[in-house]
């Protein structure tokens, strides 16, 4: 698994949190665990492969948002059993 984090400016709510979630499942449609936080400035997912960084700023940038960028790191799952 790859986490993807974005580094996001310009939310101010909780709808605009879900404008960001939705941009990035309509630009990736393999993420899981989309979520983003306007606290944070930053939106966060998880997916089986790397994304293109470069359509991914797009998408957020289009929606009227700042993607300011794009970090992708190895995801090893947390828990009891993992």
């Amino acid at each position: 698994m790859i986490k993807t984090t974005l580094k996001i400016d310009g939310m101010v709510c909780s709808m605009c949190e879900a404008h960001i979630c939705d941009a990035i499942r309509n630009a990736v449609p393999s993420a899981k665990k989309v979520a983003a936080s306007r606290e944070k400035k930053e939106a966060y997912f998880l997916t089986d492969d790397a994304v293109d960084a470069e359509a991914l700023k797009k998408a957020i940038n289009a929606t009227g948002y700042t993607c300011q960028g794009v970090e992708s790191a190895p995801y090893k799952k947390k828990g009891l059993f993992g």
